[in-house]
């Protein structure tokens, strides 16, 4: 075995003075860019990306503010404003970051405790948040309000602008206290003076005709599965050989809500498909032996206000052929969001975390749910209290 020869290597003390200069200069170099140079390397070395983002240009903006604005800077409000803004700069209206006030005022809307208002259901419409339609029994019928207005004011407040969400929150107030709402109709301003009341919003309710079932459903609230299964529980009893679904008007909630149902009709199959960036595909099936309505003749009613959860069921029963789809092309909300509320303060976010597919991979989102029998119900035929909708359905 041939024997490795050693020999002393030698540096002088300059070389070493200078090589050690080199190597602090690259270390500090380095270590004020480790951020950066780690994201791009990392992938290379088998570690994940961190998301932490580089805050300074921030920074950069709140020191001169800190340092020039004539006027006393609220902190909080700042802080506020940078979650709304960081959020709304997403572009995506349906996800939303909520400080606490509005998060309280979001889940009072989604389980239907509206508390005191004036009876009418909003949503945007042409760029405007107009009335979609007025309670029964309720102040803004009996004060005249019409489907089709456009909010313009309330108490004297331009809210034109202004999302469902916000003006909602400024007509609703206490019991027995009033507020003029603003109108616009037919290019003309018009003012109701209206005094609130507490508004009973159910979720679900039937009504019979003959050998009929009305079963309208204005949105999935926790519980509104279970309470049209037992409706539907009875339907036998009442020698019931028909039922209309009306989906008309209903903005969503709760999936768990559409399955229970789905399941009505659907027995354990697919009922959709969620398609997420971040969390997968996810299938969701309707429960197994729950299907009591599987051959009974259903007409679902929907127009452009069906959204979310209530095009679920549309598509759904549509792909099965378990129902005739009959009214107007529906909204076209087929995203998903998820809601993280455990958020400093009280406050809430809610973010589209996937989009929904039907059971015959239909996309909804910005598509819509099309009828299989067009039929068009105007404001004018609301505002006269006509359904040629509901007639067509009764006449299949």
């Amino acid at each position: 075995m041939a024997q490795v020869e050693w020999k002393e290597k030698k540096t002088s003390l300059g070389n070493a003075i200078i090589i050690g200069a080199m190597m602090l200069i690259v270390g500090v170099l380095v270590g004020a860019n480790w951020n950066a140079l780690f994201g791009d390397f990392a992938p290379y070395l088998g570690f994940g990306v961190s998301n932490t983002m580089d805050w300074s240009p921030l920074n950069e903006v709140y020191d001169v503010l800190a340092a020039s604005y004539n006027g006393e800077i609220d902190k909080k409000a700042l802080i506020e404003g940078a979650k709304k803004g960081l959020v709304e700069s997403l572009g995506d209206v349906y996800t939303v970051y909520m400080d606490a006030e509005t998060a309280s005022d979001f889940y009072d809307d989604l389980h239907g405790n509206v508390g005191a208002g004036i009876g009418v259901e909003m949503g945007l419409r042409d760029g405007y948040v107009r009335v979609l339609r007025t309670l029964p029994d309720n102040p803004a019928r009996r004060a005249g309000v019409l489907a089709g207005d456009i909010i313009y004011k309330v108490n004297g407040e331009e809210v034109w602008s202004e999302d469902v969400e916000m003006i909602s929150k400024k007509v609703r107030g206490e019991a027995g206290t009033e507020v003029t709402v603003t109108m616009v109709r037919n290019g003309k301003e018009i003012d109701f003076k209206m005094t609130r009341e507490t508004i009973n919003n159910v979720s679900a309710y039937v009504e019979y005709e003959k050998h009929t079932a009305i079963v309208t459903v204005t949105r999935f609230d926790n519980d509104t599965g279970i309470k049209v299964q037992q409706m539907a529980s009875e339907f036998s009893s009442k020698g019931i050989n028909k039922v209309i679904l009306d989906l008309r008007g209903n903005g969503g909630g709760y999936v768990s809500a559409a399955q229970d149902l789905l399941s009505l009709w659907i027995d354990g199959e697919k009922i959709l498909e969620q398609k997420s960036l971040h969390y997968g595909n996810n299938v969701t099936k309707a429960l197994s032996g729950k299907a009591i309505l599987k051959d009974m003749k259903t007409i679902v009613l929907v127009n452009g206000a069906t959204a979310s959860a209530s095009e679920i069921v549309a598509g759904a029963l549509q792909d099965y052929g378990k129902a005739t789809i009959l009214g107007e092309k529906t909204y076209g909300k087929g995203v998903v969001q998820n809601l993280f509320d455990n958020l400093s303060g009280g406050a809430l976010l809610k973010v589209t975390t996937a989009e929904w597919y039907t059971p015959n991979d239909r996309s909804i989102n910005k598509e819509g749910i099309t009828p299989d029998i067009e039929v068009e119900r105007s404001y004018e035929d609301i505002n006269a209290m006509r359904d040629p909708q509901l007639d067509k359905a009764k006449a299949l």
